[in-house]
């Protein structure tokens, strides 16, 4: 199972791996506000987008 994330330019995203995604933003992403590259796809971590991954990660586990 997979998660969608929309990137900056608006684009559905496709996230084939969450928990290796998200382990990922919490190394390297966990505060303050910076770009991750997902393949070409670049997402604005902030806060907000912290919890919505969180959101999306509890749903995922208990898919």
């Amino acid at each position: 199972m997979s998660i969608k994330l929309t990137d900056n330019s608006g684009n559905q995203v496709q996230i084939p791996d969450p928990p290796r995604f998200h382990q990922h933003i919490l190394q390297f992403h966990s505060r303050g506000t910076s770009i991750h590259d997902e393949n070409g796809h670049y997402f604005t971590v902030d806060d907000a987008f912290r919890e919505n991954l969180e959101r999306l990660m509890q749903a995922f586990r208990k898919s």
